[in-house]
């Protein structure tokens, strides 16, 4: 009797561990299926711009915004902030012109030009470069090439590798 039952007993622990694997590998494979629905689509610069400006709103600078921030100026295009101006106040408390920010998002990896504190979440990011960095490949098709002298390469070339016999085995 004392065997059957600790074969069922190590029969049950199998069957626990078992399972438990396989709700990991659920969790796993939905998680995957999540983040590769978020990588696979791309967002266009309006639609970015949008959600920019939903976590970072507009606001207008007036003068007795002067006290509250310091400096007085955007640190992306060094202008003093005027009457009326379109800032972005972060919520890191640096503030800059709303065009000026809005360019330096678009190009930078989406953090504040000073202490570089994440602004928007990685995958908004990452859509939008997919997005710009296909937008710039079908654009850019031209393809450089060298146009110097032979000669001029080989001597180039051979001065950095250090011998000019080594580089003219190879040619």
């Amino acid at each position: 009797m004392t065997g059957i039952s600790e074969v069922l007993y190590q029969l049950y622990a199998k069957a626990i561990v078992l399972l438990a694997y396989m709700l990991i590998e659920l969790v796993l494979l939905i998680q995957y299926l999540k983040s590769d629905k978020r990588s696979s689509t791309t967002i266009t610069t309006t639609q970015y711009l949008r959600f920019v400006e939903e976590k970072n709103p507009t606001i207008l600078y007036t003068k007795s915004m002067m006290q509250q921030l310091d400096p007085v100026e955007c640190r992306v295009c060094l202008n003093e902030f005027h009457e009326g101006d379109q800032l972005r106040n972060l919520k890191c408390h640096h503030a800059f012109h709303r065009d000026c920010l809005d360019k330096w998002l678009q190009q930078s990896f989406a953090t504040c030009p000073l202490c570089r504190i994440k602004l928007l979440p990685d995958y908004v990011v990452a859509k939008y470069q997919n997005n710009h960095h296909n937008h710039y490949q079908r654009n850019n098709t031209e393809v450089e090439y060298y146009e110097g002298n032979d000669d001029q390469l080989i001597l180039f070339l051979s001065s950095l590798r250090g011998s000019n016999r080594t580089l003219h085995r190879y040619l």
